[in-house]
């Protein structure tokens, strides 16, 4: 959260809410009081053992309103220190976000908070626009956002700045999964941190350590060979008994980023790899604006900042796209069909990384919203008086026929 024109977000915060027992909120109901004894963020975390803990949103989708709202009012009035009925408004939402959660975050915004205007972006128009802040970027709207936050992983393909619905692609693996995923490794190799700390670890493993490979069979044979070099300690002190302990940090280093490559490691349920859902979801589009799909694949989302991703990325897709190419040339070749034999290789595949990656869509977002034209963009207090709920119901980048 944060206010438009600034570089970086104000405040950033889990979206998390620590509650108190559902007898003790039905307590306070029946009693006629507004039960105000909640946490938000890393303070709800520290409340884990006296509150309840909750997740509002699930896979990028609100599920509980309730404590949105909540979460909502305390990020305004707490963190940003602001009177809502004088600011505009701008949220982000996910690509596959229902419309009547578009429906139930206006009638909030203006009947709860009464704020004056209200505008819900897209994260992957916001997210190529933040690319351009990349030296030498081309400023288009036409590419393919890889966004990958802490629940869910999008790949939204987007065509002079209207996405293309149709070809959206979802894969259930995030943020989250690489550090289970890194925390049942080391539970596996019995490594001495106590239980209530192990997702901690994991996650501090995540984000301080962990890279990607380019070939994992080669990457085991560095660290059988010399481990010394390879892995890493790490040390912490048991919050109960104030004993340290440490453990040692290895093949997670590399296996966990590997999930999106390989996911057939970490779950049986979901096995298609991330580079082939992006090769899928950009030839589901017209392919007249493929070839710009290919050449702008802009990444976002802190899951995206491990080492070498976006090389691991390019390299595989392109390797997907070459190999279909190279199939395409000889069958038409068999069937006595002149073709250039340059066009086995014409496609130019790019993944573009960028300084403003991790927070790219609130960039974004914080570009817009500091234009003249964001306001034309809004809608106001008076519309919804005038319609209700439903004049937020659809997002104009999705209404361009393509």
């Amino acid at each position: 959260m944060g206010y438009a024109g600034n570089i970086e977000p104000q405040y950033i915060i889990p979206t998390v809410l620590g509650t108190k027992t559902d007898d003790g909120q039905m307590v306070n109901k029946r009693a006629g009081i507004d039960d105000l004894d909640f946490y938000v963020g890393d303070e709800a975390m520290g409340k884990s053992t006296t509150h309840q803990i909750c997740y509002p949103i699930r896979h990028g989708i609100i599920d509980n309103w309730d404590n949105m709202e909540r979460l909502w009012q305390r990020c305004m009035y707490e963190y940003m220190r602001c009177e809502p009925d004088e600011h505009y408004v701008m949220l982000t939402e996910p690509p596959m976000n229902p419309p009547e959660n578009r429906e139930y975050t206006a009638e909030i915004m203006f009947e709860t908070f009464n704020v004056p205007g209200l505008y819900i972006a897209v994260q992957a128009v916001l997210a190529l626009a933040a690319s351009w802040s990349k030296k030498d970027a081309q400023r288009s709207l036409t590419g393919t956002v890889v966004d990958s936050g802490d629940g869910v992983t999008h790949v939204i393909p987007v065509a002079d700045g209207y996405v293309i619905g149709s070809a959206i692609k979802h894969i259930p693996l995030a943020g989250k999964s690489v550090t289970h995923f890194i925390q049942q490794l080391m539970r596996d190799r019995k490594e001495p941190i106590p239980a209530e700390d192990s997702f901690e670890v994991a996650r501090t493993v995540k984000e301080m350590y962990s890279y990607v490979c380019p070939d994992l069979v080669k990457e085991y044979g560095k660290y059988d060979t010399n481990p010394e070099k390879y892995f890493k300690s790490f040390e912490g002190t048991h919050k109960g008994t104030g004993k340290n302990w440490t453990c040692d940090v290895g093949y997670e280093r590399f296996l966990g980023p590997e999930v999106f490559f390989n996911p057939e490691i970490f779950s049986g349920d979901y096995i298609t790899p991330l580079p082939d859902v992006v090769d899928e979801s950009i030839l589901k589009c017209p392919i007249d604006v493929r070839r710009g799909l290919y050449n702008n694949i802009v990444l976002s989302g802190g899951t995206t900042m491990f080492k070498d991703f976006g090389r691991r990325l390019q390299r595989d897709i392109k390797r997907n796209v070459d190999k279909r190419m190279k199939m395409n040339f000889e069958r038409l070749t068999k069937m006595n069909v002149a073709v250039n034999a340059n066009t086995a290789s014409a496609i130019d595949v790019n993944v573009v990384n960028h300084s403003r990656q991790r927070y790219a869509v609130w960039f974004g977002g914080s570009m817009l919203a500091s234009t003249g034209q964001f306001y034309n963009l809004c809608v106001t207090k008076a519309q919804y008086d005038e319609e209700g709920p439903r004049c937020c119901r659809s997002s104009p980048v999705f209404t361009a026929a393509m």
